[in-house]
This record gives structure tokens, C-alpha cells and sequence, in this order.
């Protein structure tokens, strides 16, 4: 079994299907990247997982515990941690405070230091800034926090969620290289992305979501030379 297991999801708002029957699992190790257009349903699969909404029908099995019904906060000390789509930074307070945030479920003093100086070491900006107020950040360097913050929470598994939205080509970069720097420090990652290239490139494996239903799936490599895959999403 993998480490998290999501199976045959339906997701509702009020009665708008969002997800159909979606199911998608990530394994130690790895990056998966969830790709499709607005609307598709991605950032919904996201909050499913993260407990902020619930499923009516499918089951979402963490570490070998069923976690369907667990609340939002209980699935963080788990170790599903998220850097939401538009960041949600406390935006008047320091990036220190935004930082520590992340670990507001965390007790060992010396753990949390290790994680700061390794978000230091992924993010040498945030140490320059470390006592700058959060909104008054580049969109680069507010996206580099939001993804710090999530790091402090020890995650087992790291929901990033449009992580290069609005970002120049350069900062875009940086950003995926930090996510395979991420992946490559043993965390595994489940990534939600509009640009479906880069994604791609960085991911082992990869699902494509239309109108709340999976339609695909396959490897980085094979969704990337996808014709379907070319057309619909990579501007081929």
C-alpha cells in the first residue's frame, strides 16, 4: 500500500459535483503531480486530503489509518502539511513569526531550530528577510515562505498547491529546483500546477484531472509525450 491512498473520492459543493470518483496515490519517495485546467477539481482533491472538506463517497487512507472524516488539524500532526494556492501568509507578521507557524504543533526546541536552518539552506532569501513583515515580500519570496512554513510542520507528505502562479520564468525555475531539492531530502510531494510542463519534468509519476474526474495517468515522461497530454495542456 502506498503512503497515502486516495480512493474513488466524490466531493460535493452544495450539489455541484467537484470530484468524481478520483482516485490517486502517492508512495514514499516520490513527487506526483496532479495537472488539469481551472475548474478541474485540483485544489478541491487538495482539501479533501487535507480534511477541509469531506468526501461523500471513497475512502482516504494515510500511513495505513483512514483519515476521511479526521479533522484539518489532527491530519497536520499526522504529517499531511499544505502550501495553500495564493500563499495565505500572515501578511503583518515577520517572516520569523510565519515560519514558527508552521511548527505551532511542535514541542522539541532543537528539532524546530534543525528545520529552520534547513529552510535557511532552501531558501537563503528568507534568512536576509527573516524580520521583514511577510506582506511587504516579493510574490517569489512570500511563495518561498509560504512553502518554508509548510516545511515546518515535519511533513510526511508536502501538498503544494500552484506553487509558480504568478512568478517570473527565472523565480519559476527556483522553484522547481527547490522542489526536487525537497523531494531529494527524502519528503515526498504532491503537486498541483497549472503549468503542466514543468510539473511534469519534475514529477515521477502524474494524473491529469478533467471536470473532477481523473482521465489519465501514467509517468512524468509519458504524460510529457502524451499527444492528448500536448494538445490540451502544453500548448503543442
Amino acid at each position: 500500500m502506498a503512503l497515502l491512498e486516495v480512493s474513488g473520492i466524490d466531493v460535493f459543493y452544495g450539489r455541484v459535483q467537484a470530484v468524481r470518483g478520483a482516485t490517486l496515490s502517492v508512495d514514499k519517495g516520490e513527487v506526483v503531480a496532479l495537472i488539469g485546467s481551472n475548474g478541474a477539481g485540483k485544489t478541491t482533491t487538495l482539501r479533501t486530503i487535507s480534511g477541509l472538506i469531506h468526501p461523500q463517497r471513497g475512502t482516504i487512507i494515510f500511513n495505513g489509518s483512514d483519515i476521511t472524516r479526521t479533522e484539518p488539524q489532527k491530519i497536520v500532526n499526522l504529517g499531511i502539511c499544505q502550501s495553500p494556492e495564493g500563499r495565505r501568509l500572515f501578511t503583518r507578521m515577520s517572516v520569523h513569526d510565519n515560519l514558527r507557524m508552521g511548527a505551532y504543533t511542535r514541542r522539541n526546541g532543537s528539532e524546530i531550530k534543525a528545520d529552520m536552518d534547513r529552510v535557511f539552506e532552501l531558501f537563503p532569501r528568507l534568512k536576509e528577510r527573516l524580520h521583514q513583515i511577510a506582506g511587504t515580500l516579493s510574490g517569489g519570496e512570500q511563495q518561498m515562505v509560504a512553502m518554508g512554513r509548510a516545511l515546518m510542520a515535519k511533513p510526511k507528505v508536502l501538498m503544494l498547491d500552484e506553487p509558480s502562479l504568478g512568478l517570473s520564468p527565472i523565480l519559476v525555475e527556483t522553484i522547481f529546483s527547490i522542489v526536487r531539492e525537497i523531494n531529494a531530502q527524502g519528503t515526498p510531494v504532491l503537486l498541483v500546477e497549472q503549468n503542466a510542463h514543468k510539473a511534469l519534468e519534475v514529477a515521477h509519476r502524474g494524473y491529469v484531472l478533467e471536470t473532477g474526474s481523473i482521465v489519465k495517468t501514467g509517468t512524468g515522461k509519458e504524460l510529457l509525450a502524451s499527444e492528448d497530454v500536448q494538445k490540451a495542456y502544453l500548448g503543442m
